[in-house]
């Protein structure tokens, strides 16, 4: 984790931040000035993220992308300017990044992720990855954990989109409550009058911590076991469907793909039966509809989903706020979002 020094909120960053300082606090904001940030992936959903996280002002942000702007990658990402087909995802997002918000430090590195070693994650405080390999995730997931710093991914697949977050063993973080105000000794009404009351218009700060597990243990949970059993019938259906995306990426070494829509189709069914059953688990839990959800990027979910991931980060920076724990799956068909903790024994 990045060694931190006092952060002083200018003039000029007071009038800019004015209204989170508002929301959520001076110390908040100063923890959030005070962060580093690696966003991995600049499609559609890394656009959303890395906005968000820039106009909510941490002290810079790294968006790190090897890949080059085709057609497809370029219609949900608002920051890729028109005719930059062939160039550099994270250089050519850079000019409009930095546009947001002067004040942030907003740097485009053009290499693989893959290639970075260990201690290249270690300057940051939070690590974000979108659109990468199950074996990338669970890799940086493991860096991040042993070395103190915040992990999140996330990714979009059509009307469906996922997010999971590790923020280590302890994460402690105050969240606002209302004030308890117990009743004054002299008045004596009855037993009701004794009992302390909630005071809806007086707060108070309450420190609390939260545990995550690993990446890794969340995506391979034991459902032989009688507690998995047990959560089946309330785990998201999109919880296996991201298995079996990831597993696609996998094979394929790239995401299934509209012009390819038949051949793909066919192979996701039969990863879907292959993925169930190595878990011991039955077909039904993802119908065979699924195919026709789960192309291309969706500029509202990547919105929708780049929001909430985007939040989580600024909440986990700035110790503000509950975090989600540990994932959060958007269904856009459905219109729906749920929050499920999947892989703590």
């Amino acid at each position: 984790m990045v060694e931190k020094e006092e952060t002083l909120i200018s003039e000029e960053e007071a009038a800019q931040y004015d209204r989170q300082i508002r929301l959520w606090g001076l110390d908040a904001q100063k923890r959030l000035r005070a962060s580093r940030v690696l966003l991995v992936g600049m499609r559609g959903l890394g656009a959303e993220v890395a906005k968000n996280l820039i106009l909510a002002g941490v002290k810079g942000l790294t968006m790190l992308d090897h890949e080059q702007v085709t057609e497809e990658s370029s219609r949900a990402q608002f920051l890729i300017p028109v005719g930059s087909e062939g160039q550099n995802r994270a250089q050519t997002s850079l000019e409009r990044a930095q546009y947001l918000n002067p004040m942030v430090e907003v740097k485009a590195d053009p290499e693989r992720a893959e290639s970075k070693p260990e201690d290249f994650f270690l300057q940051f405080d939070a690590v974000c990855l979108t659109c990468c390999p199950r074996d990338l995730l669970v890799r940086v997931d493991q860096i991040c954990t042993k070395n103190n710093v915040k992990f999140f991914s996330g990714d979009v697949f059509g009307y469906h989109g996922y997010m999971f977050s590790n923020l280590g063993p302890e994460h402690h973080y105050v969240e606002e409550k209302p004030k308890v105000v117990k009743p004054a000794e002299e008045v004596d009404d009855g037993p009701e009058a004794k009992k302390p009351k909630i005071d809806p218009s007086k707060t108070a700060m309450v420190k609390k911590t939260a545990s995550f597990c690993s990446l890794k243990e969340a995506l391979e949970v034991d459902w032989t076991s009688e507690k998995a059993k047990a959560a089946l019938k309330r785990t998201p259906a999109d919880y296996f469907l991201l298995q079996v995306l990831l597993k696609f990426r996998t094979d394929k070494g790239r995401d299934p793909h509209p012009e390819s829509f038949a051949d793909d189709s066919q192979l996701l069914l039969q990863i879907r039966d292959d993925v169930l059953d190595s878990l011991g688990l039955g077909t039904e839990l993802v119908p065979d509809e699924f195919v026709s959800y789960c192309f291309s990027e969706m500029s509202p979910v990547c919105a929708v989903l780049g929001g909430v991931l985007g939040q989580e980060i600024v909440k986990a920076l700035s110790q503000r706020d509950a975090p989600h724990k540990n994932f959060f799956f958007f269904d856009g068909w459905k219109g729906t979002g749920v929050v499920d903790c999947l892989g703590e024994k």
